[in-house]
């Protein structure tokens, strides 16, 4: 049984509208929790976010099929709206689990936000609970209650949503891993592979595997052996050559023991295979692990062994996160980057419109894209500037059809005609307000997107997703928190910025 909040309150809870926030305070947690304030607060924002929110709901296992569980039926599961709170908490501190955990259970204003009241203080969120819970979040229900959010900041700043400003770029968001190599990817994939036969052996009380950390450790010796080789700096040709000679050899024998181990799991699948009592899911991680260190013993011996290079869009960075890309942007001090692209746009009001996930895609090959989906949920796009990166003649000529404005600097030597397009007042004022997305690029850093804990490419997805919200959500704080002092009469007045009254 499912709500997004408790409709009757309880003996000695306030009510989310009279919740005092110090508004002199700088920390995360007052802006985010103003913005979640006002969302609750204002009836058609409450209505709207409310109705996105009723579709987070978990799946349930019914006669071998996932299907939707019925909110109706069961026993009363975390409120959607405590999930929205701790969700966006997490990404807007940039902390774990733990963390979230002692705040939902200890932090005074934020259980006055999650609907808690002093008689009902001794209602306790478990680790477990909260981590299920915020994996229900999906990126379309993120998407969704983004849009609300981007609109309600554009009508506090009197902002018309028919002329909106943008600005476009990508940036790297780094995934959990450690630095891939070959001899590294195949430790880890038959580690993974033995643990997995010992535990299908266990719980099918098969005898088999009993040494099995002892094999990992046999198989880790040889590893490290290879390390060091490696680490050697001689410059002596005849030394180089026996090194070489030696870095082969040492190959060959991790190899054949990892193909040693190798045979007997897949005698040791095909055993439970017939066994009528069989853990699918470990099935199916076996396979999966046992596939990885078939690749890498082959790619090791064609890069080693064969001396032949192995080509880019064959290689695998990780085993756990397979989604995770080698990016190489040029950067000074950043030669490489393990993760992937995300692409934003963000108006000129510094709320992100729109966001994209780039799976081995470039930046000119979202550009069009980019634009025409946040065309989608905001009409009144009118401009949007992007670096070089963005370039193509194709996108020159399809963000022309899709933009009033557009904002593209070529590559390369410039035409008469591009000189006087790159000239003009409008194009000139807005590439100098371009540089501006790379505070809403370190933003999202400092707030979440720096590195993704989340694992596969949906938990990827999600947390990228969570962040903007999380982010916009914030700055909706930060523009109530203006209105505030401008009533109050202590904003700067040295900077105005246009408000509601």
């Amino acid at each position: 049984m499912r709500s997004v909040i408790h409709s009757q309150m309880t003996l000695g809870e306030i009510d989310i509208s009279k919740i005092k926030l110090d508004p002199k305070s700088r920390d995360d947690i007052p802006q985010l929790l103003s913005g979640l304030q006002h969302i609750y607060t204002n009836p058609e924002l409450r209505t709207a976010v409310f109705s996105i929110l009723e579709d987070i709901m978990p799946k349930s296992v019914m006669a071998g099929k996932d299907c939707v569980a019925n909110k109706f039926k069961g026993r009363p599961g975390m409120e959607q709206w405590c999930i929205l709170v701790l969700g966006t908490l997490r990404l807007s501190l940039n902390t774990d689990y733990d963390r979230i955990h002692e705040l939902a259970n200890q932090h005074h204003t934020l259980r006055q936000m999650l609907g808690h009241g002093i008689i009902d203080d001794e209602k306790q969120y478990n680790l477990q609970t909260i981590k299920d819970n915020l994996q229900l979040f999906t990126p379309e229900i993120l998407d969704r209650i983004n849009q609300e959010v981007v609109h309600e900041g554009h009508r506090l700043l009197k902002k018309s949503d028919v002329d909106i400003n943008c600005r476009c770029d990508s940036f790297v968001v780094k995934t959990d891993v450690h630095f891939p190599t070959d001899i590294n990817l195949l430790f880890d994939s038959m580690r993974k592979t033995i643990e997995k036969c010992a535990e299908l052996c266990e719980k099918n009380n098969l005898s088999d595997w009993r040494q099995s950390n002892y094999n990992i450790k046999k198989l880790k010796q040889q590893y490290r052996y290879i390390q060091k080789l490696n680490h050697s700096t001689s410059k002596d040709e005849n030394k180089q050559e026996q090194q070489k000679e030696k870095i082969k050899k040492a190959h060959q024998s991790y190899i054949d023991q990892a193909k040693v181990f190798l045979e007997r799991a897949k005698a040791t699948r095909e055993l439970l295979s017939q066994q009528l009592v069989v853990i699918l899911v470990l099935f199916s991680k076996l396979d999966n692990y046992i596939k990885h260190a078939e690749r890498q013993i082959d790619q090791i011996i064609t890069r080693v062994i064969n001396e032949t290079p192995i080509p880019h869009n064959e290689k695998v960075f990780s085993i756990f996160e397979e989604h995770t890309e080698w990016i190489s942007k040029g950067k000074a001090g950043v030669p490489v980057e393990l993760g992937l692209r995300v692409c934003i746009i963000e108006d000129s009001n510094r709320f992100i419109l729109h966001h994209h996930v780039m799976e081995k895609e470039t930046d000119d090959k979202v550009a069009v894209s980019m634009v025409k989906e946040t065309k989608e949920r905001f009409p009144g796009l009118n401009l949007c500037s992007f670096d070089k990166g963005f370039h193509s003649p194709q996108n020159q000529i399809d963000l022309k059809s899709e933009l009033a404005t557009v904002v593209l600097p070529k590559k390369g030597k410039l035409s008469i005609s591009d000189k006087e397009r790159e000239s003009s007042e409008e194009f000139v004022a807005a590439r100098q307000k371009h540089s501006g997305v790379e505070s809403a690029i370190n933003a999202l850093g400092v707030h979440g997107l720096d590195m993704c804990p989340d694992h596969g490419i949906d938990g990827f997805k999600r947390y990228v997703a969570l962040a903007v919200l999380g982010r916009n959500i914030m700055r909706l704080g930060s523009v109530l928190k203006k209105i505030e002092e401008r009533k109050r009469g202590c904003y700067n007045k040295s900077k105005p910025e246009k408000l509601a009254a």
